[in-house]
């Protein structure tokens, strides 16, 4: 498997002839992008041993608000210290809506060349790696969910007239007044992007033009809810894309005074945001190492008939960690609060052939052709860091055909749904606290495959999050107790 580019730093001062500026940008924990505008001459002189970058975006919060607990990566004693940031070149594309500047991936090294234990990118590259080194790759695609409010300007407004931002609404109305782009439930609809059509297609077209190309784009079922299906690939290269997905969208709709929103719940009484994301392993050549060459009439499940022995290892090997990871596919505290039940979210450790309700939805033979076999981790919502999620699914799966694990649980049939007595599987954490606490333990399987570095300060960072939701007074107390207590 190769990259779709390959550029050197000899051939930059040609590519760039024309340019005068470039746009690079890493990404945190949280999975927000942060970066700069360098000049031209700039970038030539760092691109090919990177440059000082300020440690501060691993030691403050999605608000920059640094951590109560400082962690080992960035702090006062060592002063916010610079990091190596090292343009990745095959990251090359331009950005449309900004006069097709030049744009960068970076990657973020410690001072003596180590990839950086929390960089996002580093962690999906080296987990990768393992898999390269016994002549495999891993293929994947995302889904990802999200609502979009637009805040009216006036009764006669349209989306090809920027309304006032969220924000400055926000501070006269309450969150729940936040209108959606369109009102009701109407997934797959062909008619309701017309009302944007502007906006809707120059999403599609942006999406392509910034190599975030799209399989598929559709409303899904819920107020102003729109679902994008990006177009499967080399699983590093999906992460990059899923990451900058949200950066094509947020990018395009402020322009229409449009807010998308990923959070992974932001409706009580709504279906949430979901970020299924599919993962399979392959060869040297791009051969499926999922499917089973002659079905196994012999099968412990008939679901596992078409599934090969490095599938059921990998199946397996999910299934074991998924308690453990759960912050990395659910890391915030509105993440828990799409996983309930009834919402179309699993809420438990279960799997099962073509089961849209369990943790892990098996996609093989017979309802799919063999170089599609896969698996659907439908755990995610659309809040998580693409790059943890896939380096998470990824890790826990080769954990278990290194180990040769056996599926510990036995399928959903059709019509069984998570939490009834078919369910053998464990409950998943509750909330962010419970999640947190689990992937900290001391043998939390979160530390054998990413080891104490990483798990130490994402698990800082979860904490952190964890104590300034203790200390927040919700409006939903207010309403409850400011009369009656």
């Amino acid at each position: 498997m190769t990259l779709t580019q390959s550029i050197t730093v000899e051939a930059l001062p040609d590519l760039l002839k024309d340019d005068t500026k470039v746009k690079l940008a890493g990404v945190d924990v949280d999975g927000m992008l942060r970066g700069k505008l360098v000049s031209k001459k700039k970038f030539l002189s760092i691109a090919k041993e990177g440059f000082g970058f300020c440690s501060v975006i691993f030691g403050w919060d999605m608000h920059d608000r640094t951590y109560d607990k400082e962690l080992k990566i960035s702090n006062k004693q060592n002063g916010y210290r610079d990091l190596i940031a090292v343009p990745d070149l095959n990251s090359f594309r331009r950005i449309p809506w900004e006069d097709n500047v030049p744009f960068f991936l970076v990657s973020f090294f410690d001072d003596d060349s180590k990839p950086l234990c929390a960089d996002p990118r580093g962690l999906i590259r080296t987990t990768v790696e393992k898999l390269q080194k016994q002549g495999c790759n891993a293929m994947a695609g995302a889904e990802i969910e999200f609502f979009q409010f637009k805040v009216p300007s006036s009764p006669s407004s349209t989306t090809d007239s920027p309304s006032p931002s969220v924000a400055s609404y926000l501070n006269n109305n309450p969150p729940h007044a936040l209108p959606p782009l369109t009102e009701g439930m109407f997934g797959y609809s062909i008619t309701r992007p017309t009302l944007n059509k502007s906006y809707y297609h120059e999403v599609y077209d942006s999406c392509a033009k910034f190599k975030c190309d799209l399989e598929g784009w559709h409303t899904e079922s819920g107020p102003g809810v729109y679902e994008a299906a990006l177009e499967f690939g080399q699983i590093s290269e999906m992460a990059d894309r899923a990451s900058l997905f949200k950066y094509v969208v947020r990018s395009v709709a402020s322009g229409y005074g449009i807010t998308p929103c990923f959070m992974a719940k932001p409706r009580h009484g709504l279906p949430g945001n979901s970020g299924h994301t599919h993962v399979s392993v392959v060869d040297k050549d791009g051969k499926n190492l999922f499917f089973r060459e002659e079905k196994d009439e012999n099968a412990k499940y008939p679901d596992i008939a078409h599934l090969s022995d490095l599938g059921r290892h990998f199946l397996a090997g999910i299934l074991d960690g998924l308690p453990d990871i759960m912050p990395m596919l659910a890391p915030t505290i509105n993440s828990y609060k799409r996983l309930v039940e009834n919402f179309w979210a699993p809420v438990t450790v279960s799997w099962g052939l073509e089961h849209r309700a369990a943790s892990v939805r098996l996609i093989a033979p017979p309802t799919s052709k063999p170089g599609a076999t896969r698996f659907e981790v439908r755990v995610p919502g659309a809040d998580a860091n693409p790059y943890f999620v896939m380096a998470a699914i990824l890790a826990l799966g080769w954990r278990g055909v290194e180990k040769k694990l056996e599926i510990p649980i036995p399928p959903l049939g059709k019509g069984q749904d998570v939490g009834s007595s078919a369910d053998q599987g464990a409950r998943l954490a509750r909330n962010l606290r419970e999640a947190t606490d689990k992937f900290m333990s001391k043998d939390s399987i979160a530390r054998e495959v990413f080891g104490d570095d990483f798990v130490e300060h994402f698990g800082g960072s979860r904490e952190n999050e964890i104590r300034l939701w203790d200390e927040a007074v919700t409006d939903w107390e207010l309403k409850r107790y400011i009369e009656t207590v």
